[in-house]
């Protein structure tokens, strides 16, 4: 018999999945479905912006998710029950917050739109159907600056954001997240303290911490004066070593760098669970497999166990294998709201989603969704066993 299940057993466990909605993606039916059909494959974080309204849309299927959960018995991997749902605060520049922007009235008229072709999101637009728009779907965009370098006339820029941590911490903490996930790079021991500073009184009702950095000389000296800064802490942390920012979906050889930086952190012995980011794909749980880095994963059992991965975070890539799910829905929208098949009435913070797409209101589409979600899920989750 497995324990019930709970995300904090996920990390101790080394089988911990995270999906990550974008920092910067606040485009709201794919934040809600996207959570809806990785929860109810068995994800143990959810990862939104730090926006009311992706917090609510987020917390919306939560909630219809536990709801389905209840009215079908479905077992999520050793027994029922949610993920945590975090938010990602930044202490400076950083390529997850921020926005791609262009004129398209510059645009030469001969141009063959690679901007557009590229686009993982299909943020980028040209005369919209229904709308007639072009440009860049803000919404939509989360800052992956694929499309910088590919136009031909250089006529693409981006616009960066800081989060201000005196208004938007207590705001984001007090709607209930669960958990915080602070970006940050080496180098940026201030700026980390006076966001830290505004959060820490906030810090007593989280769940865990996330601190997420990117490799760079000194790294790990910068992460130990990190800890310095927050400890002691009364919540569990997580390291999440952001090998090649969003760039899962782009090819196999993208998990190479996340692994590398992994292990490079687990070397040096912090303290905390270290999680993947950055680059992580369908190949990277197997990639940990064949390095020993998985709890589940060593070959040579005579041998003292080796510090292990306690989890993959998923970005680009968790997003783009539902994509072809939530352009179907995209299509079925109307004027009329969907039924939400909940006990209740959703709260009124969540009335803003409830005329978009939902994934639940296409019980076909829901089952291919998380049929999808799962095969990425049970990678992380394939040895254990489920309460019969």
């Amino acid at each position: 018999m497995t324990e019930h299940y709970h995300p904090l057993n996920s990390l101790k466990g080394g089988h911990w999945f995270k999906l990550i909605c974008g920092a910067s993606f606040q485009h709201l039916p794919a934040v809600r479905n996207l959570t809806l059909a990785y929860t109810l494959a068995g994800a143990d974080c959810i990862d939104v912006a730090a926006d009311p309204a992706a917090v609510a849309a987020a917390k919306e299927a939560l909630q219809v998710a536990s709801e389905l959960q209840a009215r079908t018995q479905n077992r999520r991997f050793g027994g029922k029950g949610l993920p945590w749902l975090m938010v990602s605060l930044n202490d400076g520049e950083d390529p997850h917050f921020r926005k791609a922007e262009f004129n398209p009235a510059d645009c030469p008229a001969d141009c063959w739109r690679p901007c557009e072709k590229i686009c993982p999101a299909e943020a980028i637009v040209f005369q919209r159907a229904g709308s007639g728009f072009s440009g860049v779907i803000d919404q939509q965009c989360y800052g992956c600056g694929r499309c910088l370098p590919i136009c031909p006339s250089q006529l693409i820029y981006t616009r960066s954001y800081v989060s201000a941590p005196a208004a938007i911490a207590p705001l984001i903490l007090q709607s209930g997240a669960d958990a915080l996930e602070i970006h940050t790079q080496v180098g940026r021991e201030a700026d980390f303290g006076r966001l830290w500073s505004s959060i820490a009184p906030w810090v007593g009702q989280l769940k865990v911490i996330a601190i997420s950095c990117p490799d760079g000389d000194g790294l790990i000296d910068y992460l130990r004066t990190l800890y310095q800064i927050i400890s002691p802490l009364p919540c569990p942390l997580i390291w999440q070593t952001d090998g090649r920012p969003m760039s899962g979906d782009i090819g196999t050889g993208t998990t190479r760098a996340a692994v590398k930086l992994g292990q490079k952190v687990l070397a040096a012995q912090l303290p905390g669970y270290v999680q993947l980011a950055g680059g992580t794909n369908a190949h990277t749980v197997s990639k940990l497999r064949a390095e020993g880095l998985m709890k589940d994963g060593g070959k040579n059992l005579s041998v003292p166990p080796v510090p292990y991965i306690a989890g993959v975070a998923y970005g680009s890539y968790a997003r783009v294998l539902l994509s072809p799910i939530l352009e179907q829905l995209e299509t079925m929208q109307t004027d009329r709201a969907y039924a939400v098949p909940v006990a209740a009435a959703p709260p009124t913070a969540f009335v803003q989603t409830a005329r978009l797409p939902q994934l639940e209101a296409v019980p076909e589409l829901l089952r291919e969704a998380v049929s999808l979600a799962r095969s990425l899920v049970s990678q992380l989750k394939s040895q254990l066993t489920v309460d019969s």
